[in-house]
């Protein structure tokens, strides 16, 4: 029989970096209505429910462009402002996945660094992070507002180069294809997260790592694998 020798085990990864709404922030649903609204108050016509979840993950005015291709371009800011209301109105009755307090606890205590690499607005996450007392979990962050919108893979590359990590050492964790993309056009490795706005087999066709369909799962793989 052989034996495992005593010891914490190597990690796989030196940064973890999550994409937000989807995979860490329960919010696909409303988020998805809230851009179905903001459509239908400027006079366009109404995505699907598909259509609309397809484009979180991208940054809001791409989003809302490629959800109300009906709209002039002129509309837009007005299409922004009208979704912001909208999420204002539902912002509090959105959380974190269960189990997700617990999986970040782990990897800090493996001495992995997680960040977040989202498409909200630097405004948005901050405001966010204080509704879930998440302030000071996250080692860094990036926004789509404040670098650029995926699949673009500058926010992992400006995570990458803040603490000076390879890729090859670099994990993102994403529920859209939009994530996956911009983890394979930075030359990082990736894991989908099926229970967000895009199905699994979306996912699975980008050949990420593995795709988990719960946060009990990704912390299981995270266990194993990071």
């Amino acid at each position: 029989m052989r034996h495992r020798a005593d010891g914490p085990r190597a990690r796989s990864y030196d940064l973890i970096a999550f994409d937000w709404d989807g995979t860490l922030f329960d919010s696909t649903a409303i988020i998805a209505r809230c851009i179905q609204d903001a459509v239908r108050d400027v006079g366009g016509a109404v995505p699907s429910d598909e259509a609309a979840s397809h484009v979180i993950g991208l940054g809001l005015m791409d989003a809302l462009a490629h959800a109300a291709p009906d709209v002039p371009r002129e509309q837009y800011p007005e299409l922004g402002v009208c979704y912001r209301h909208h999420y204002a109105l539902h912002q509090d009755d959105i959380s974190l996945f269960d189990g997700v307090l617990p999986l970040l606890a782990e990897l800090k205590s493996r001495q992995i660094r997680i960040a977040v690499a989202t498409g909200k607005s630097r405004k948005g996450l901050d405001s966010a992070l204080r509704a879930v007392e998440l302030r000071g979990v996250f080692d860094a962050s990036r926004t789509a507002d404040e670098t650029a919108g995926k699949p673009d893979p500058r926010m992992l590359r400006e995570l990458m180069g803040e603490f000076a990590v390879d890729a090859s050492r670099v994990l993102m964790v994403g529920d859209t294809t939009h994530d996956l993309q911009m983890a394979i056009n930075a030359g990082c490795a990736c894991v989908g997260v099926g229970y967000g706005a895009h199905p699994a087999a979306a996912l699975a066709a980008l050949a990420p790592r593995c795709v988990v369909l719960s946060v009990a799962e990704l912390r299981i793989w995270l266990q194993a694998e990071a």
